[in-house]
Order: C-alpha cells, then structure tokens, then sequence
C-alpha cells in the first residue's frame, strides 16, 4: 500500500521505544500472534492511538464495529482462524468488492491472501483491537455453539468410552468433524468457557437428564444439555485428560487440565470428581493467568484502604489476613501483595493447596497431606529456609495458626487466609482456634474483608432515582442521600446476559490493628465492640463499601444487599 510497516510507523511517530519493540519481537516468538496483539496485550501502546495514527498514515475510513450489523454469510467468507491471527473481519459485501476491517492494514500479503481466499477485491477499513476481539466473541461464539450441537447430535444412544491415555485436548480451532463427538464436546464446551468468563463449569448427570452449567460472574447458568447416556463417556475424557484415574468411580478425586489456545494463550483447569447417585459429578475451576490482576492499585481499593495495606506490607514482620468465604476474590489479593513485596533481594516461599497461578521469582510449594506434607510440615520447612516472606494458603486449625504467629513474631512477614464473615469476627475466630489473645493483638498487622459485588453493565447502564426510604433502610445518612442521586441500573442486553449485570469488583473491610484495637483483643471485647473501635479508628465496613460503589452508580440497591450485611445487624 506504499506505507510504512506498523513498527517503523510506531517508531518514527515516538510511539513507541526500540526497547519495547525489541520486547514486544521477543514476546512474539515466544507466544505468536500479531505484533499489536502483543504490544497493545502487553500494556506497550494504547489500541485508540495506534488506531489513530494507522487511520492518519493509510487515510483509510474507520469503522465503529459496535453500531455495525455483519451478515452470517459474510463473516463465513473468512475462518475464524485466520481473523484472529490477522486481526480482520469481514464486514460487507458489494458485487466483487469485500470490505474488511482492520486493526493493521501495513501487511500486503495479508491483503492478497484475502483476496485470493475470497475471491474478491479487498477494500480495508481501520478499527481497533477492541472492538475487533469484541466482534469476534459476538459472531465466532455462535460458530463454536453450531460446532458443539453437530457433537451432541454425533451422540449415539451408546455410551462413548474415551480410553486413549494419550489424548491431548486441542483448541476448539482445531476440532474437526472427523474428531470423536465425546472429544469435539469436551474441546468446545472448555473453548467456550474461556471465551465467555467462565469461573467455574458444572458437569452435573441427573436420574433422567444431564446438563452443564457454567459460573459466570458469581451466578450458574446452564448453557447445554448433552444426551444422557453421554455422561459416562464425557466424564471419562475429562479425567483422561486431568491425569485421574478413570477405573476409580467410587472415591473424589483431583486433576489438573492444562489448554493451550491457538494464539498461545495458556489456560489452567483445577478439576474435582465427586461419585454422586446418578453418575460422577465434575467441577472445573478455571485458572486464567491473563485474568489475574497481580497489581495492588487494579484491586479496587478506596485510597485509605490501599494506603493501610501498602503500609503493613512495608513492615518487616506481622501477619497479614485476608478473609472473605470462597469465590470472594481473596486468591487475588494475596498474589497481588506478593507481587508487590516481590524483589530480586527477598526470599518469599508459599504454600498451596493447590498452586492456583504461577508467580516467577516465588517459590510455590504444594502442600500434600495424603502424605503428610500439610500446611505445619511446609511451614517448619520454610523457617529452615531463610525466608523473609511466608504465605500460607489458608490457616485451618490451631496447629498451622501457632506455627504461622510464631513466624510472623520471630522477624518474618506471613501472607495467609481465613475464612470469615468479617474483619473483626476474624479476631474471635483466631482465639476461638486456641491462639492466644496477646499474640493476636501483638503479631496481627492488618485483617481485610472482602467480598465481590457484581457491577452494572457498561452497555445497558442507565440513570435510577432510589428512593430515599431504601436508601435510609440500607444505612446511609440521612444528610448523605443527596449524594445518592448518581445510581444507575442496567437494562439488560446481549452483552450482559439481560441481566444488566456484567464483571465483579471487590469491596473491601480493612481493619488496622492499632492500640485501641489491640486493647480490644486483649480485654477479650466481642467482635461487635472490635468493629465499633475500628470504625472510631477510620475502617469503612463492607456495608459503606457496598454503598459508595451504589452511590457511583457501579451497581445496584439488591447487589448491596446480597453481598453486605446492614452495619447494626451484626
């Protein structure tokens, strides 16, 4: 087309450095994909102002994606395949004439591949990445869908039985109409997942029916329901996969399923079978390192909240609590403050159970107490090791408590979990294990609550007026309701699921154990008398979290409702 190639575009108009290009090359060869997938993916330049400066150089028309209508019969024209390795997408079609959206139009081979693939003359037009990953999930997903209905159909009234010890599961992509039905399923039924934020699949067979359903955004819905004599036979390929034993259909048992999608994007399954009355139910937790926000200002914390935490991270020893029940976001936070206290001069060691993401530079160790390597054995090992750091996935009983608070009295800082209603009731529930209350109040740094609250859907979201009554009944101020007049409310559309609902965000409870707190803790004062010390002290509670991302109009009165508890009721 007679212009520069992207990377001398970026560099030539100070976009970009030599060193994050060099960069961005070598992330390149190692994981594949376009140049300004890795670069836009890797946080190196802003898709708006690289779409901007191509539009400037190539004086080429831009194209708003969102607003634009693409007939099915067009968008077949081109494989999925390759628009998502090119970035394009055909969009209309006039006689011989095709118009292909672009994020990257300075590559003319891919033109003239295009045009000797459809047969048609290719006239480009500009948008961005964005736009082209959102219009991928919109129009390829259902391509995924047809996929996995020719495999149910492929389901015979016989049960499948997937016996190969060597099978390896390959990118919905790849999956053909010669593979098995059993393998087409399972291959598109994880690509689905991936695609539309899963955080969990359930793989549930019942007395006369068997359905999947999958967790998306905290809520289960069921997406599909394979023939019934199928489940055996799905059961069986997802723990040939998992390393299980497929013979053993009596006992649970835990796997661990590895994907590899085909722009190198790796995805990690944590699977649990349970024998049930009907068959083996199968739970698939999805660990996408991509989705891992590994940065303390990405958690959503209020700035004095952020400030109490980074403050007790610079301490040179104490233990620090994260609580919340399961699914409450806390796995983020802990690898977020890991990351932040991850240096080249100290020595940080874990342990999991299991390892959910992979952190260079930390040293992982998954605890097995079929064997007798429990969280005390790990434990006593790390203080042979010369750690600075220690993080316990979860503090359990009394045994691995002692041996942590011993810890972080003893010159280490330790990073752990617990399983609480709140920030004060975490201090009953320590005592409550047999830890005393003077290494409590003396070795306790901070303690923060969470829990994730569903936010409004950035499409659909519109303006509502909550009454004033709700507003009072849910503990705001009543010369505070004027600030309330920002609420809004999704209606409802494709992207959301017509819930009006889409993505989580964490509201947070951090108690700093000051004096008047640790004097609390050790005149024995019950949670309630704990948290009113610690509201006198500046800690906001799960409640006036929940409140000020309603009054931002980030979500909504029955979210505030479902995941905080009114401030006088506890």
């Amino acid at each position: 087309m007679g212009a520069r190639a992207l990377s001398d575009l970026l560099l030539d108009e100070k976009m970009i450095s030599e060193e994050d290009l060099h960069l961005a090359h070598k992330i390149q060869k190692q994981k594949g994909g376009a140049l300004l997938t890795v670069l836009i993916g890797n946080g190196l330049i802003d898709s708006a102002i690289v779409a901007e400066a191509i539009v400037k150089e190539y004086k080429l028309p831009t194209v708003d994606l969102a607003n634009f209508t693409i007939d099915p019969d067009i968008i077949k024209l081109i494989s999925p395949q390759i628009c998502a390795k090119n970035l394009v997408l055909p969009i209309q079609k006039a006689g011989r004439t095709l118009v292909v959206a672009f994020a990257d139009p300075s590559n003319d081979h891919i033109i003239e591949n295009l045009a000797h693939i459809t047969r048609c003359r290719i006239e480009p037009v500009i948008t961005t990445q964005e736009q082209l990953k959102e219009a991928f999930q919109k129009y390829f997903r259902k391509d995924a869908a047809t996929v996995l209905n020719d495999a149910m159909e492929g389901f015979g009234t016989d049960s499948l039985e997937a016996v190969d010890s060597k099978a390896e599961l390959i990118d919905g992509d790849d999956v053909g109409v010669d593979s098995a039905p059993v393998i087409k399923f399972v291959n598109v039924m994880l690509q689905e997942a991936i695609l539309s934020g899963t955080s969990d699949i359930h793989i549930e067979p019942y007395e006369k029916r068997f359905r999947v359903r999958f967790r998306i955004d905290g809520t289960l819905f069921e997406k599909m329901s394979p023939p019934q004599g199928a489940a055996s036979s799905i059961a069986s390929r997802i723990k040939i996969l998992s390393s299980m034993d497929i013979a053993e259909k009596r006992r649970p048992q835990d796997g661990r399923i590895k994907v590899k999608m085909s722009n190198g994007k790796e995805v990690d399954f944590r699977v649990n079978c349970v024998p049930t009355l009907f068959g083996e139910k199968i739970v698939m937790r999805i660990l996408d390192k991509s989705n891992l926000q590994a940065d303390l200002m990405d958690l959503g914390m209020e700035e004095h909240d952020l400030k109490k935490l980074k403050d007790a991270l610079k301490q040179p020893q104490g233990m620090i609590l994260i609580t919340g029940p399961t699914g409450s976001g806390k796995s983020t936070t802990v690898y977020s403050a890991l990351a932040e206290l991850n240096k080249p001069d100290i020595n940080i060691s874990t342990a999991e159970d299991p390892v959910e993401y992979n952190l260079e530079g930390i040293n992982q160790v998954q605890v097995n107490p079929d064997i007798g390597f429990d969280f005390p054995a790990a434990l006593r090992a790390f203080l042979r090791q010369d750690p600075e750091i220690i993080m316990v996935g979860e503090i359990r009983d009394y045994e691995t408590g002692a041996i942590a608070y011993k810890a972080a009295s003893t010159g280490h800082m330790v990073v752990s979990t617990l399983h609480t209603n709140g920030a004060p009731a975490t201090v009953s529930r320590l005592l409550d294990m047999g830890i005393a209350p003077y290494v409590v109040a003396e070795s306790t740094s901070l303690i923060v609550a969470q829990r994730l609250i569903k936010k409004n859907c950035s499409k659909c979201t519109k303006p509502q007026k909550v009454e004033d009554k709700i507003l009072l009944e849910l503990g705001v101020p009543e010369n505070e309701l004027a600030d309330y007049s920002e609420t809004a409310r999704g209606e409802g559309c494709e992207k959301c699921n017509k819930t009006g609902l889409s993505g989580r965000m964490a509201i947070f409870e951090v108690l700093r154990i000051a004096t008047d707190i640790k004097e609390a803790i050790l005149q024995g004062k019950p949670p309630l008398e704990i948290k009113k010390a610690a509201v006198k002290t500046g800690m906001s509670s799960l409640r006036q979290s929940a409140l000020l991302k309603l009054k931002r109009g980030q979500t909504t009165v029955e979210q505030v409702i479902n995941t905080s508890v009114a401030d006088d009721d506890e």
